[in-house]
């Protein structure tokens, strides 16, 4: 399987899906471990992929997502940002709501 068929099939795995730096118990980076703190402040249901277990799809994601950096926050199969935008947004409120709709966090 290429690595943008594997990309998708995680994707269409999972409502919510996180890209990251290590696994969600042990983050490899900063970034990564926030962004997981902002989920599980959450309570969110999401999976977690760490992309050091695959380099092929660390790469591939890049150019498939156009965005360079990781963590990368996948809702609903569509990008919604890193670090500083999944912060950004859990920090308004927005991010609670989005999870919400897409079933990984109970409506208030």
């Amino acid at each position: 399987m290429s690595a943008i068929d594997r990309i998708k099939t995680q994707l269409a795995a999972a409502p919510v899906v996180l890209y990251m730096k290590g696994t969600p118990d042990f983050p490899q980076c900063g970034f990564s471990a926030q962004t997981v703190g902002a989920l599980k402040a959450l309570g969110a249901k999401f999976e977690a992929v760490n992309i050091f277990e695959d380099p092929e799809v660390r790469e591939t994601l890049k150019s498939f997502s156009n965005w360079p950096t990781y963590p990368q926050l996948y809702v609903n199969g569509e990008l919604i940002g890193g670090c500083d935008i999944t912060l950004e947004m859990y920090r308004s409120g927005e991010l609670k709501e989005l999870l919400a709709q897409a079933g990984a966090v109970a409506a208030q």
